[in-house]
């Protein structure tokens, strides 16, 4: 049986304003979910909640980031966390948030002196510097920071520069196919995978290369960035940068049944869920009903089949 804990992670640091004078709403997500009782139906009892700073809207004039300094501090106290947990062997399931708390996450793997593997599912890829980015905002940036790429404020914390190779990184479900934002992914190391590709190529024959590749690497283990736009948009709209299609749950459950159930497997963070996108909070608790009985068997020691 293995050991899981939740760790809340309610940062909006990394988006723009939805609109003037208004807050991203993704870091009411811990509460939601608290509301639907995931950690009950998971069967996870242990959480613990890590503050996030105030949300402003400045962008650090060194680094072209909004925010910069603030997730910076926010990374360090995130890692300290899950990197406490992971040499514990516990498995953190971290609620965010926005995806720039994938900086924190990244930095606590690093931190643990081993090395690891991303699987990152995401409506886009998240593979930006700065001068690509029309929002300034750090969560459109995550893999190209947690990489080594750009400045150093948030890429090179504690001098650890890559958090995690390029190599070892899998992009999985970008649906955002313009043709100039996707060549600065392939002319990276990453693997892609948009969504026309795992179409093509299927659910299993990636994650199973994605584990391969584990293996042959000789990694410590792997995280698993969740972002939930990853999702089609007919049963998950509530997100900032909603994109039609996306996968189904079926899909995403067909994804993460081999990863959750691996051994390499060391955590999880869950990302972008609005609640207040979701007034009657229908997509919400089937959202949290779904992942928690995918996680159950997992931390009640089964094998999920």
């Amino acid at each position: 049986m293995r050991n899981f804990m939740i760790i809340e992670a309610p940062s909006n640091l990394g988006l723009k304003e939805p609109r003037p004078g208004v807050e991203p709403g993704v870091r009411f997500l811990p509460e939601a979910l608290r509301r639907n009782g995931f950690s009950r139906e998971a069967g996870i009892t242990q959480v613990i909640n890590v503050p996030a700073p105030p949300y402003t809207m400045d962008i650090d004039p060194d680094s072209q980031i909004r925010n910069a300094d603030a997730i910076c501090a926010y990374s360090q106290l995130l890692a300290e966390r899950v990197c406490e947990a992971v040499q514990k062997d516990i498995i953190p399931i971290v609620i965010g948030g926005d995806c720039s708390i994938l900086i924190g996450t990244a930095l606590g793997l690093k931190s643990t002196g081993g090395s690891y593997g991303l699987f990152s599912m995401d409506g886009h890829h998240d593979y930006m510097l700065p001068f690509h980015s029309g929002t300034a905002g750090a969560a459109g940036m995550g893999l190209a920071i947690v990489s080594g790429n750009g400045h150093p404020k948030l890429c090179d914390i504690h001098s650890l520069r890559p958090y995690i190779m390029e190599q070892h990184i899998y992009a999985y479900g970008n649906r955002e196919l313009d043709e100039e934002y996707v060549q600065i992914i392939r002319d990276s190391q990453v693997h892609y995978y948009d969504l026309p590709s795992i179409r093509a190529r299927g659910i299993q024959a990636i994650t199973t290369e994605f584990l391969t590749m584990m293996g042959h690497s000789g990694l410590d283990g792997f995280w698993i960035h969740l972002d939930v736009d990853v999702l089609d948009n007919d049963v998950m709209p509530c997100v900032d940068s909603p994109e039609e299609g996306g996968l189904s749950y079926l899909e995403l459950e067909e994804t993460l049944i081999p990863l959750v159930n691996s051994g390499y497997f060391k955590g999880m963070h869950i990302t972008i869920l609005d609640p207040t996108l979701d007034p009657d909070n229908r997509y919400t608790r089937t959202f949290s009903e779904r992942l928690a009985h995918l996680l159950r068997p997992v931390v009640e020691g089964l094998t999920v089949s």
